[in-house]
């Protein structure tokens, strides 16, 4: 793991000298932030068979976080350093996220699913409808990445390797974590909860668990989209880029941590090229036949593909992968 990570870091210094500004920023930082928050869903339903449509609105709520306590350009945050509000931002989306999970985690199938649904949606019309916290419709705009050390993040190169650097980190960690008692009982978990129910484990806890690492990967991809964006708003949280969440995942493969990534950078360039070859309002059309494509042709996604035609680095065993449930 160490030397795959440290490649991973190399490989992404070496694309930021040689790839342009639009693709560092266009391709690789927008997709590294959206396989970021696909890695915490993939962390709840390929560990534990949860799945959440809550994850985009765990994002934006450390989103909101980092506009309230920050500054932003209508005048209503706490203009508090960056210092404070990044650790902040993590714990409000953490704790959300927890909470979610808490209100979610004693369910599951279609009840998780709808109870995570209904979240979601309660957040994006509270946020559309509330001035007073989430400034309505029109959110929080002026939000830009801050100095770090007099190193602008604002700066493509830096934001790229910002957002590769902590996507690469989320990666790393979530293949580690999958090695460890914690993801081997949570995986035991969605297999059989009442068969480690009667051999003493706490399935509740498990689960919970499961939910604040998800909400702490989250997080740290909600506060770089806020970056990314310049800023947030309810159109963020909405019932469309939940799915979207969703998709990347399956599209991806959400038997091992890397599959996220993989479905974002399709995503992505999905996103940004397919408005050449059809109208920009077709790309729902355009994502969904790849997304029925996929599924019908690999339960598991690109990685299964990948595992039937045997590409070096993507197949079983190569990130502290989970079994598919």
């Amino acid at each position: 793991m160490p030397t795959r990570f440290s490649l991973v870091l190399f490989a992404l210094a070496g694309l930021s000298v040689v790839a342009n500004d639009f693709f560092l920023v266009q391709i690789g930082a927008q997709a590294a932030i959206l396989g970021l928050i696909a890695l915490s869903l993939t962390v709840l339903a390929g560990w534990g068979g949860i799945v959440s449509l809550s994850q985009m609105t765990v994002a934006g709520i450390a989103g909101y976080s980092v506009a309230l306590l920050g500054s932003n350009s209508a005048g209503l945050g706490f203009d508090l350093s960056m210092v404070i509000v990044v650790p902040s931002a993590l714990a409000i989306g953490t704790v959300f996220g927890v909470l979610v999970g808490a209100l979610a985690g004693r369910t599951s199938g279609i009840h998780t699913i709808m109870i995570t649904l209904a979240v979601g949606v309660a957040v994006y019309f509270l946020a559309n409808q509330n001035y007073t916290i989430f400034n309505g419709f029109t959110g929080y705009a002026g939000l830009e990445a801050p100095k770090i050390f007099g190193l602008d993040l604002r700066q493509p190169v830096p934001f790229f390797l910002l957002c590769g650097g902590l996507a690469a980190a989320g990666w790393a960690l979530v293949s580690v974590i999958g090695r460890s008692p914690f993801g081997i009982g949570l995986i035991g978990v969605r297999d059989n909860a009442r068969r480690l129910t009667a051999l003493g484990y706490n399935v509740p806890a498990h689960r919970l668990m499961a939910h604040g690492l998800a909400a702490f990967l989250a997080s740290v991809g909600g506060i770089l989209l806020v970056w990314y964006n310049g800023r947030i708003s309810p159109g963020t949280i909405s019932v469309g880029p939940m799915i979207d969440i969703l998709i990347i995942a399956v599209i991806g493969g959400m038997a091992r941590p890397i599959g996220p990534f993989i479905g974002a950078l399709l995503f992505v360039l999905l996103k940004t090229f397919a408005i050449d070859l059809v109208d920009p309002e077709r790309f729902n059309t355009v994502i969904g036949l790849v997304f029925v494509i996929v599924v019908l042709v690999s339960r598991d996604g690109l990685l299964g593909l990948a595992d039937r035609i045997r590409i070096p680095g993507l197949q079983r065993g190569a990130d502290g992968e989970t079994e598919r449930p």
